[in-house]
């Protein structure tokens, strides 16, 4: 797929192959040998400690005999399972439909689903999805092969879009309901604009409302958050008078963006927005993905395997001999 151009301008089953040949294409021979790309895996088998790296590492992961031998803080290392379950889960609500540039966040979604069946495929890996449409949520059970994935990438280009002010399951509500799903360990990717559940201004500091179920899901699974967004969520074009329509809810307003103070206090306020959603997703123990319709994301998404994979090495680096003794 030529990344420049959106993909509503093909068939689906052209949209589908673009999107796989643009995708192994940019990330051949960057997993090779390794599945552990989106994430470093928990894994199951002791493979020893090293020193605890604050803000990166879990505290449940902490080695309490090996820090009170050396009285350095030190986590526990594993070998990763060699079968990998992976779970998605998809946010597919109105807000979803909004793009300004060549993408529309809803397609960026379809896009990270792709990369993320790619990048996890091989022997023994299972793929699995729950896709948040407006009649509620379609499951995909956990299966391996090609074929499975283009039949969820399929649906997930089918779906309908969502109708302002309808009924549908909250975020929070879905993400219950992958927990309740994926009892094994695994490696879960949730996707959405992670604009849902704010409190009533979106600004904070209350927590989101899907804060505490993604905790508990990083609880038993490393996840995974990719926030999709858009340029226009971020600032506003001087365009003189702009009508705007929340996707969620239908309410219309115009603003004079001719306005230098407007579109400063827009822009901060949405920094602002960014931030607290983006320390909510910290808090609850998840790693963060962010991905842009104007951006490259498949540069993202190599710049964020790239980082995982160098944090993984440092995470099986063979603990230094020297030390306290006891």
């Amino acid at each position: 797929m030529n990344e420049g151009a959106s993909i509503n301008e093909l068939t689906p089953e052209r949209r589908l192959r673009r999107l796989e040949l643009a995708v192994t294409r940019r990330l051949d021979g960057l997993l090779h040998g390794s599945y552990l790309g989106l994430l470093p895996g928990a894994g199951s088998e002791p493979a020893g400690s090293r020193e605890y790296r604050p803000g990166e590492d879990e505290v449940r992961r902490m080695d309490w005999a090996v820090t009170a031998r050396t009285t350095t803080p030190h986590v526990r290392t594993v070998d990763a399972d060699r079968e990998l379950s992976t779970w998605v889960l998809v946010d597919a609500s109105a807000s979803m439909d909004f793009g300004t540039a060549d993408f529309e966040k809803r397609e960026l979604a379809v896009a990270s689903v792709a990369t993320v069946g790619f990048l996890t495929a091989g022997a023994g890996n299972r793929l699995g999805a729950h896709l948040m449409t407006p009649d509620g949520i379609r499951r995909f059970p956990a299966r391996g092969g090609r074929t499975h994935l283009l039949g969820m990438l399929r649906t997930l280009l089918a779906a309908p879009r969502s109708a302002p002010a309808t009924d549908q399951i909250a975020l929070a509500a879905a993400i219950d309901g992958l927990h309740r799903a994926a009892p094994r360990r695994g490696l879960v990717v949730v996707v959405s604009d992670f604009l849902e559940g704010l409190d009533d201004d979106g600004l904070g500091p209350g927590a989101p409302a899907w804060e505490l179920p993604l905790r508990r899901l990083a609880a038993r699974h490393q996840v995974l958050a990719v926030r999709v967004g858009d340029l226009r969520e971020q600032e506003l074009p001087d365009v003189g008078l702009l009508a705007l329509v929340d996707p969620e809810t239908g309410r219309r307003r115009e603003v004079h963006t001719a306005s230098r103070k407007l579109r400063q206090r827009y822009a901060q306020a949405a920094a602002q927005q960014q931030e607290y959603v983006s320390a909510a997703i910290r808090r609850a123990g998840a790693a963060h993905l962010a991905l842009r319709t104007d951006r490259d994301w498949v540069a993202d998404i190599v710049r964020h395997v790239h980082a995982q994979r160098r944090l993984a090495r440092g995470a099986h680096r063979p603990m230094s001999s020297g030390g306290v003794t006891a």
